[in-house]
């Protein structure tokens, strides 16, 4: 699904050049459950921007779906965002404005699906995540583990590829955490390949396959026997 050749992204100033990442060589099999794992500025969270296609690398090789990405423009990378993947962020980033139900909706509105098919899938996942009864709430109203529903119910009701998870479980108590967890474990099961970046080695113990980072290179790789 997902290999880098020598991936590198390199950010610079007038007066800085500061390497972010450097030749990342990565293969992510369809299916699989893999944690990113490092210290605070290794190099994670530009790894899952590209990785999401929400950035470009500066150098190297990047296919997704068999398709050579990098260097892609915003329209083209959007394109294969809206179709394939599916974002769970640590700040859950609901708007605020819209119900539970319109916050999930909404990547079926950007796919042009008919409004009986949006209140169809909004149902199914909204129960999915045992969330129904909080649908007309605002997330305001909703706890922090209730709006963590919410947001993978946001992030999976258009049945993506590929789930990326930066941190999400940050901002939840271990019991709202460890919950959401199980729902994220339960749609790797049903097929979906996830990738979460964490500094939770708890977070991390879900996976098949532990990534760590340090100063923007892969330093171990640790294939796990057995997912939980």
């Amino acid at each position: 699904m997902i290999k880098t050749e020598n991936l590198t992204k390199i950010f610079r100033t007038d007066e800085v050049e500061t390497i972010a990442l450097s030749h990342i060589n990565l293969e992510i099999q369809k299916g699989e459950f893999v944690a990113i794992m490092g210290p605070s500025g290794c190099g994670k969270s530009t790894l899952l921007n590209i990785l999401g296609l929400l950035d470009n690398p500066s150098d190297g090789k990047y296919f997704f779906l068999g398709e050579e990405v990098a260097g892609s423009s915003e329209r083209q990378r959007a394109r294969l965002r809206k179709e394939n993947i599916g974002f769970i962020f640590q700040n859950f980033n609901l708007i605020d404005e819209l119900t539970v139900s319109e916050n999930v909706e909404l990547p079926l509105i950007y796919l042009n699906y008919s409004a009986k098919e949006r209140k169809a899938k909004v149902e199914e996942v909204l129960e999915q995540m045992q969330i129904t009864h909080r649908k007309k709430h605002f997330p305001l109203q909703l706890s922090g583990g209730q709006q963590q529903r919410v947001a993978v119910a946001r992030a999976v009701v258009a049945n993506p590829r590929l789930i990326l998870a930066d941190e999400p479980t940050g901002n939840l108590d271990s019991s709202h955490g460890e919950e959401v967890m199980n729902l994220i474990e339960g749609l790797n099961k049903n097929g979906t390949t996830v990738i979460i970046v964490t500094h939770n080695q708890r977070d991390a113990e879900y996976s098949q396959r532990i990534i760590r980072l340090f100063d923007g290179q892969i330093i171990t790789e640790n294939i796990r026997e057995y997912n939980r």
